[in-house]
């Protein structure tokens, strides 16, 4: 599925420090793993960015660049079990200093010591502690809270748009994606079950913003530019969200990545093609802020 020499060593590196078992060990050994794994990757804050942690709204976030007139709400991924204000410090700092824009990375509540809605309610907490007109970024299950965060706002103030990266939004579960990637590297769909057990336990899940695809109207929310990885499981929730945006008249992008895995964010300066994707993403997140 994979040919691309850059993006099998990206694959190798990952798992040689985040193995596909962590998911099946405790919260605290998967994030213990996790972090490891992203610190390999990390790379230094551009030179001369501000950055400052303080709380919005009462939820701790990290704040990159000085405040400008728009601002970037920045969303991680890691499954709402792993991840934190570490695990994409330098995604953050990269967003801000291309764009010019002020990063504001929210560290919601983890699952599985909170379960649903405490993340949608720490992001919302956020959103309205911010005073000016904002883009939401996220990827992976940040992404998913963009969108929850866009259905939250639908009679309300929405952001400028939502660049979501690499999406898993409550999508059909027998679209093609999720049976010839469901043992893609980085990003299994056994590994989806686990997330999904961790952050709403064995009930059933009735918030549609918890999955943005089966709430009945998406009419009137943020434009939307959605980047998949093609070797994802999650691939095919980007473009039916694209779709039931566009059929209800909304502008949505959708842009589809050959080769690249679930996760390649980190691969964006070791790739070609994953630095590509990231420079689409920047490209997008300037467009809204600029035209919103």
């Amino acid at each position: 599925m994979i040919s691309d020499p850059q993006v099998l060593a990206f694959i190798a590196k990952t798992e040689g420090a985040y193995p596909p078992e962590a998911n099946g060990a405790s919260a605290a050994d998967n994030r213990r793993d996790y972090d490891a794994m992203c610190a390999q990757f990390r790379a230094p804050r551009p030179p001369g960015l501000a950055v400052e942690d303080r709380p919005f709204g009462g939820v701790p976030c990290r704040v990159y660049g000085s405040e400008t007139p728009v601002a970037v709400l920045y969303l991680h991924g890691g499954g709402f079990v792993v991840g934190g204000l570490d695990s994409h410090d330098d995604v953050c700092a990269e967003i801000s200093d291309a764009t010019g824009l002020q990063v504001i990375a929210v560290d919601y509540r983890l699952a599985p010591e909170n379960r649903w809605p405490a993340q949608i309610d720490d992001v919302l907490a956020v959103w309205a502690a911010i005073d000016r007109p904002a883009v939401v970024v996220g990827d992976s299950a940040g992404a998913m809270l963009a969108a929850a965060l866009c259905l939250s706002q639908q009679r309300a103030r929405q952001p400028l748009g939502q660049v979501l990266i690499y999406p898993g939004l409550g999508g059909d579960r027998t679209a093609p994606s999720y049976r010839v990637n469901a043992r893609a590297p980085l990003l299994r769909t056994v590994d989806l079950d686990s997330y999904h057990n961790a952050l709403h336990g064995a009930g059933v899940v009735t918030d549609p913003r918890a999955q943005p695809l089966c709430a009945p109207d998406l009419s009137g929310l943020a434009p939307a530019f959605i980047v998949s990885a093609d070797v994802d499981p999650l691939r095919d929730d980007a473009s039916a969200y694209a779709g039931r945006l566009r059929a209800v008249g909304g502008h949505a992008e959708w842009r589809n990545e050959p080769e690249l895995p679930h996760g390649y964010l980190r691969a964006r300066r070791t790739s070609d093609r994953a630095r590509r994707s990231f420079h689409a993403i920047i490209a997008a997140i300037q467009r809204f802020a600029t035209t919103g």
